[in-house]
């Protein structure tokens, strides 16, 4: 599965992580326009792609003795990277306290206390994601991470994640046959682009990657930090692991548009993902356009929708 770091003595739950499904869209692309594809990412065992960074970050910490048995690990998060890194150190036998907010839904909190995570919540402001919420999350975490036998992941700067994603660039490239002309991803730490594109630019440096973020909070596309409800993306400012030689454009979604196109995905083409997965298509869906007929367009169906059933994203949509 191509996540090289793993020991033999890991539980096998954990090869089952990557090699996930690429499917072609049909319904929701515009006539004349390129092919879209979206990596169904929700195949991975928690169903989302952070699976790959949490396995990378506490695999390399582990080889280089950051992390050593009977060690807790600590770390802030929206939810996905959280239960990520709580299915990991479940599987391997550490313990984990998660910082995390209401501002996050509600089954990604119980998602994390059900594979044994101590959580810690940080409120929020309405239950929107804000520049503040990060930073009062990530100091809330520092504290923690200061007890003793305490690993901190620290994902805004952890450049093990990006080695995470390597495997997923590589994938996409076989699946395609080696067509592929652009990658498009929502940023929220940053890693998953990073690592995807450094791999798809390794096979092809022509490829083109576009990186998307909330409108509302466009600080990436030279715009001001603000409140948005795409969970997981659009921390306010520019995460650390940001690397702009990558990257050709940042594409501003709204959240309201990529909430729409959620509920389309579902009802139009059976994928059922979380809202960046929305924000994702959209944004592809433009580059399809621009490219052209002949154009071969990736993206990320980031995680599952069964992740949100409590949010207003699938509410409003079983309301009609």
């Amino acid at each position: 599965m191509g996540q090289s770091a793993m020991s033999t003595r890991d539980s096998p739950i954990l090869h089952a992580i990557g090699n996930t499904s690429l499917v072609e869209l049909q319904r929701v692309v515009s006539p004349g326009s390129g092919k879209v594809f979206a990596k169904l990412e929700w195949e991975n065992p928690t169903g989302s792609m952070k699976d790959r960074a949490a396995l990378a970050m506490i695999s390399q910490a582990e080889q280089d003795g950051r992390l050593k048995p009977g060690d807790t690990v600590a770390e802030y998060t929206g939810g996905s990277t959280g239960t990520s890194l709580a299915f990991i150190c479940s599987a391997k036998g550490y313990p984990i306290r998660i910082v995390t907010s209401d501002a996050f839904s509600r089954e990604k909190l119980d998602h994390m206390t059900a594979l044994g995570a101590r959580l810690t919540l940080v409120p929020s402001e309405g239950g929107l994601t804000t520049r503040k919420l990060i930073f009062d999350m990530i100091e809330t975490a520092r504290e923690i991470s200061r007890e003793p036998r305490t690993y901190w992941t620290d994902q805004l700067n952890n450049l093990d994640s990006i080695a995470g994603y390597f495997p997923l660039g590589e994938e996409i490239w076989n699946q395609t046959a080696g067509r592929v002309d652009a990658f498009v991803q929502c940023i929220g730490t940053a890693a998953s682009i990073r690592g995807t594109a450094t791999a798809l630019k390794r096979c092809n440096p022509a490829i083109k990657v576009f990186a998307v973020e909330p409108a509302e909070s466009a600080v990436l596309s030279g715009g001001q930090a603000g409140p948005h409800k795409i969970e997981g993306v659009g921390i306010g400012y520019q995460p650390p692991l940001w690397e702009p030689s990558l990257i050709d454009e940042v594409i501003p979604v709204p959240t309201a548009d990529a909430k729409e196109m959620v509920r389309r995905l579902a009802r139009e083409e059976g994928l059922f993902a979380g809202t960046s997965s929305g924000a994702n298509v959209l944004a592809a869906i433009q580059i399809a356009q621009r490219l052209g007929p002949d154009a071969q367009v990736v993206t990320l169906m980031v995680d599952s929708g069964l992740k949100y059933l409590s949010t207003d994203v699938f509410r409003t949509a079983t309301s009609r």
